[in-house]
Formats: structure tokens, sequence, C-alpha cells
């Protein structure tokens, strides 16, 4: 019997929202397992650190069916967890940062074999957030 198909999702989900949940979904669509890497905080440096601490972003990312498996990141190296799963496919976020040739290229030099795929858009609605940061804009103006 051969080992199901894995795809690795991964991302920071502070303040988890439907642009988190169709992301998953998508990613989930590529394989028979959903691995998702939490980015930890103090490696988030491309944009505001996280309000939730790793603890509870892992926590609540690993309470949705969707996932099958949920982990901090390494603290130093991006790759390890991606070299423990074994993944079939990484599949980046609609809007992440991330270059997809880079991250072939890393994944080439290191000897993993995975494709790279980008997740869909999820259809745009006007009255939800799809960001993190603008959740908390948000909050700011109606409470702070």
């Amino acid at each position: 019997m051969s080992r199901p198909t894995r795809a690795v999702a991964q991302g920071t989900f502070d303040i988890l929202h439907p642009g988190h949940v169709h992301y998953l979904r998508d990613a989930a669509s590529y394989g028979d397992e959903l691995h998702v890497i939490v980015a930890r905080g103090d490696n988030v440096t491309h944009k505001a650190p996280p309000i939730l601490s790793d603890h509870q972003r892992v926590e609540m990312v690993r309470s949705l069916a969707v996932v099958d498996h949920a982990r901090l990141g390494d603290p130093d190296d991006i790759f390890v967890p991606i070299e423990e799963i074994e993944p079939d496919v990484i599949v980046l976020g609609y809007d992440q940062h991330h270059d997809a040739e880079g991250i072939r290229a890393a994944l080439g030099e290191r000897g993993i074999d995975c494709r790279v795929e980008r997740a869909t858009a999820r259809e745009d609605h006007p009255d939800e957030l799809l960001s993190t940061g603008r959740i908390v804009d948000r909050i700011l103006e109606q409470r702070g």
C-alpha cells in the first residue's frame, strides 16, 4: 500500500479568518493529508508580529477539520519541517510573499522532490476582512 499524498501549507495564521480557511481547504485538495506549518512569531519579519502566541495559533489551526497535522516551524531553518514531513506538494497562499521559483530552487539544492503550487484566491465579498492587519485596524477604529 502506498503512503498518502502529503500537502503542506504554511503561514502565520494570526486571528483566523475566511481567507485562511479558503487557503487551507484549497491546499488540502492537493493531497490526502494536509500538514500545516505555523510560523514562529520570532521568525515573522515581513509584517507586524503576530498578536496571538505560537501555541494559540497552532491550536487554532489544528482544530480545523481540514487540517490533519499542525506544528510550529523550525526556529532556524524553514526547510527542517519540510524534510521531516516529506511532502508531495507545497501549496503557497494566494497572496503570500514567497517566491515559488526560489522555493523550488532551494528544494532542489536540498534534494527534496516535491511540487510547489499557488492556492487560488477567495472570491471577494465586500463585507469580509481577509487580512489580519485589516481586522486589527477595524478593531482599533471601532473599539480602540
